[in-house]
């Protein structure tokens, strides 16, 4: 595969009547805020100049102009400023993280090539309106990047505006469709608004749609003024107390289009000394070596043919995937280049006997499967791909049936010559995401052992919060860019089987797949290899889990589909008469799946206090609210219970029966290994994890997980698990007694708080001493744990004060956990998976409380997932060894679900606790609890 120069783009494909302008000052604090708190080598600020750099990367991979500019504002006041004095009075100061980037960004921008234009008593917008009246007047196309709507009233035939956050652009007719005015009248349209950003007022309360309605209406904003007293309403008389001023807002909106740029600019007039310049490849280089921006300097270094001086993977950090590390980074061995690949496609004997004796001797395979379906009990293959070497792979096509499709070879010969090889533990393989390819295999009766590596679950352990596609995966580590699917297979309604891609592009596509994936894992290893922590979490606890996994997504789960259906009957009933009930209090019918009538019933009719609003400004009617009204009010409490109902019957007691497979009789869910970044497992289609426990009617869609005759359903559950886990990271003295003692840890928590006996605490102060335990261990202050108990902020500040008093160990636990993780960026669990926590040193005050929030939790979590695992991995162990009937069918976050012959149920009554309680060693014991029944619910 040849690599796309994304550095160095060639002058040769300039368009010489294109001018390209870019409003630097507007992307400045769009990167700034839109990506976390990145550090270089030294700790300085960084990801607004990842941002920048990016950003002016691909627009000049987008719009190969011949002469550009990238704006910025310069230090002092302008003519606006002069105009009126309040004129941005408003706007806090830059941060001193975005300030500290400005002179780099600067530079890095003019080593890229980019003229940089920054005039002192002009604004950026005024810089760039009047570039855009001279290119257009020159005869060229002016493209404007940015993402300010007040440069919309440059846009004609020869101006266009581009937003490369979100991919818009903005022709005449764009405009006209975005703001309903035409492009020149967006000055009358910001007049009639105002500028909340640069305190510029406005008629007030007057928004963009009664601004274009009176636009429309009377033409323009002079016409708008001369009918103010017909404008009737409040609105009109908020115009008429605006009717001075609004000469004043529009000179102060107006973006100048005749700037005296002489003496910043030569040869002004004229716009030919804003040519693009070549990169300075050896500056750049060092820029970014200096910064620490060692993805850019890779693609800079392979776009120059330049021999890396270190072709090794780069640290997370380089990439900027993470705000800090400690990490010692020392020397990873040099990944193979890949040049030219080779991708063949295996039709005859001769050619499989040729790959598979190579596959036979390679220390490592890289392999994969294509099929017929997502759906893993369902999958068929189509092919195969094999790699044992990076940039070197064959597909095996089997069931490819397009007209004119090359005869194959058949599909059961090559899996029967492949199984013994498949099936053999001592044949080390890779692949990305293995738990699929086993469950393909396994429909076909081949058992896929020796899984040595997946790619998957080595990103998934090196940076959980990142994505973890091959496809992210291979240009993330490797600068390398393959097939998609749907350039493969098209997407939509016209995607097509892969059965029916040609040959040649199935080749080309799933020989990617193996070879790349190979390629990933020589990037990956090397750093999971040399950390041991990691690599525990990598070796012991997620390979293993995902061959448990699959194990237990193939057994499936037994339903009552009959109790089902007459709970749906039931839950319809007792929607109905909800309907009523509501109808009647609001006393009219609406529709209750409308929150614009529920609004409107609310709000307007009955009058109820709106809480918050939409990002429409309608008042907002979620479940929040709701649950608020519904304290005082009964309406709300009838919504609330009528949207419950129903998503339960949507979700499960509609929606079970539908997905029991044909084949087995059972329901079988997908369990996504790398999705949370705590560690914990997801579920999915069906997601058994999500099932409410706290209604009834919730429990009793348990009652239809039942156990075939013979058997019951035993369902093992860690006990206060996070408590557990934070007494042992704390250490606090009180906690560890509490748990060694046996002793209730809500009631000594309540007796440390409330100053009583523990044998004297009531079942309420139990209760408040619950909602603090359990609270703190996910970040809740004060007016969280006020509202949870209904009780004033003082009261629960009085509540949390005198906890921490008395649980000093858990204080001092979570003020180290916080400066620990603000030093490197990340926090581990007990077994040293890292939690990665990217906005940890945000300037974003409520992204880095929330980053703060879970640091304090993310370790309880994490650590709690990772046992749950390690629980799984020791109880299939057991059932293996020992060749028992008894099969493990669900895990729900701290429990395991089992179906227990009854002949066994004796020995999993003892045994399954045990084996859980055993997984670790902590400073306090473990402990599983037990039930039994004949459905799930009664197992409880």
């Amino acid at each position: 595969m040849s690599d796309t120069n994304s550095s160095l783009p060639s002058p040769a494909a300039s368009h010489p009547t294109t001018l390209l302008l870019v409003d630097g000052s507007s992307y400045l604090y769009r990167a700034f805020h839109a990506l976390p708190d990145l550090r270089g080598p030294g700790g300085e600020p960084t990801g607004a100049i990842q941002g920048i750099v990016s950003m002016l990367q691909k627009l000049r991979q987008e719009y190969p102009a011949a002469h550009a500019a990238c704006v910025f504002d310069a230090k002092g006041k302008t003519f606006r400023d002069d105009l009126y004095a309040e004129y941005k009075a408003q706007r806090a100061p830059m941060p001193p993280e975005l300030a500290a980037q400005i002179a780099p960004i600067h530079e890095v921008v003019r080593l890229l090539g980019w003229p940089v234009l920054e005039v002192p008593g002009i604004e950026a917008d005024d810089v760039i309106g009047t570039l855009a009246a001279v290119g257009a007047a020159s005869g060229h196309q002016v493209v404007v990047s940015t993402g300010d709507k007040d440069l919309a009233q440059l846009v004609n035939p020869q101006v266009t505006l581009v937003n490369t956050m979100s991919a818009e652009k903005l022709d005449e007719a764009g405009v006209l469709a975005k703001f309903g005015v035409p492009p020149d009248r967006i000055v009358d349209y910001l007049t009639l608004m105002g500028d909340a950003v640069d305190n510029v007022p406005g008629v007030e309360k007057v928004g963009p749609k009664t601004a274009a309605k009176w636009i429309a209406e009377h033409g323009s904003l002079d016409g708008v003024i001369a009918n103010a007293d017909s404008v009737k309403g409040v609105a009109g008389e908020n115009l008429r107390k605006a009717l001075d001023w609004l000469p004043m807002g529009r000179r102060l909106v107006t973006v100048k289009t005749d700037c005296d740029l002489a003496g910043h600019l030569p040869g002004w007039p004229s716009i030919e000394a804003l040519g693009f310049g070549r990169p300075q490849v050896e500056a750049l280089l060092a820029f970014y070596t200096r910064l620490g921006l060692r993805t850019f300097k890779r693609e800079l270094e392979r776009a120059s043919g330049i021999e890396p001086a270190d072709a090794s993977p780069a640290p997370a950090r380089s990439h900027g995937l993470f705000a800090a590390s400690n990490e010692d980074e020392g020397d990873l061995p040099a990944l193979p280049e890949v040049g030219e690949t080779s991708h063949v496609a295996v039709l005859d004997w001769p050619d499989f006997e040729d790959w598979f004796g190579r596959i036979r001797a390679a220390p490592l395979v890289a392999l994969d499967t294509e099929t017929d379906s997502l759906e893993p009990m369902r999958a068929r293959i189509v092919g195969l791909s094999f790699s044992v070497k990076p940039g070197e792979a064959c597909y095996i096509p089997l069931t490819h049936n397009y007209p004119g499709a090359p005869e194959q070879l058949p599909l059961d010969e090559v899996l029967a010559r492949l199984k013994p090889w498949l099936e053999d533990a001592g044949r080390p393989k890779v692949g990305q995401n293995l738990k699929y390819d086993g469950h393909v295999f396994a429909n076909h009766g081949i058992a896929l052992r020796g899984i040595a590596h997946d790619t998957l679950l080595q990103s998934y352990v090196l940076e959980a919060h990142k994505p973890h596609s091959l496809e992210s995966l291979a240009e993330r580590h490797l600068g390398r860019k393959g097939l998609s699917y749907e350039q493969v297979a098209g997407k939509g309604a016209q995607q097509i089987p892969f059965a029916q891609v040609s040959v040649e592009i199935a080749t080309q596509y799933s020989g990617e797949d193996s070879e790349m994936t190979l390629h990933v894992h020589e990037a990956l290893w090397p750093r999971l290899e040399r950390d041991s922590k990691l690599r525990y979490v990598y070796e012991q606890i997620e390979l293993p889990t995902a061959r448990v996994l699959q194990t237990i997504e193939r057994h499936g789960v037994l339903i009552d589909a009959a109790l089902l259906q007459q709970q749906s009957r039931e839950l319809a009933e007792r929607m109905v008469a909800l309907e009523a009930e509501a109808h009647a209090l609001a006393g009219q019918p609406f529709n209750l799946g409308s929150p614009k009538q529920i609004g409107e019933i609310l709000f307007n009719k009955l009058g109820l206090p709106a809480k918050k609003k939409t990002a429409s400004g309608a008042p907002s009617t979620d479940e929040d609210v709701l649950t608020e009204l519904a304290a005082d009010y009964p309406l709300p409490a009838k919504l609330l219970e009528h949207r419950s109902l129903s998503k339960l019957k949507g979700t499960y007691t509609d929606k079970l029966p539908l997905m029991v497979n044909p084949d087995t009789g059972r329901v079988h869910t997908n369990y996504a290994q790398a999705v949370a970044v705590t560690g914990r497992l997801a579920s999915n289609d069906p997601n058994l994890q999500n099932i409410p426990i706290r209604t009834a009617e919730g429990r009793r869609v348990r009652e239809a997980f039942v156990a075939p005759p013979g058997s019951k359903i035993l369902s093992a559950d860690y006990s206060q698990i996070e408590l557990r886990i934070m007494a042992h990271i704390s250490e606090d003295e009180v906690l560890l007694k509490a748990f060694a003692d046996g002793i209730d840890v809500h009631r000594a928590t309540a007796s440390e708080v409330f100053g009583v006996a523990v044998d004297q605490v009531s079942s309420e102060q139990r209760r408040y001493a619950k909602v603090i335990n359990f609270g703190l261990i996910y970040g809740m202050g004060a007016f969280g744990l006020a509202s949870n108990l209904g009780i004033e902020t003082k009261a629960a500040k009085d509540y949390i004060d005198r906890y921490f008093a008395r649980f000093a160990g858990v204080r001092r636990y979570m003020d180290e956990t916080r400066l620990q993780a603000k030093a490197q960026g990340y926090v581990e669990t007990v077994f040293g998976r890292r939690l990665w926590l990217p906005e940890i040193n945000s300037p974003n005050g409520p992204r880095r409380t929330g980053a703060e929030r879970q640091a304090i939790n993310a370790p309880m979590q994490g650590t709690a997932a990772d046992l749950i695992k390690l629980a799984m991995i020791a109880v299939q162990g057991a059932l293996e060894a020992e060749n028992r009937a008894t099969k493990m069918i669900m895990q729900v976050h701290d429990e395991l679900v089992l179906e227990v012959p009854e002949a066994e149920l004796e020995w999993a009554r003892v045994e399954i606790p045990r084996l859980m309680a055993g997984v670790a060693q902590l400073k306090v014991p473990l402990l599983a609890e037990v039930g039994v029944g004949p459905n799930w619910e009664q197992a409880h």
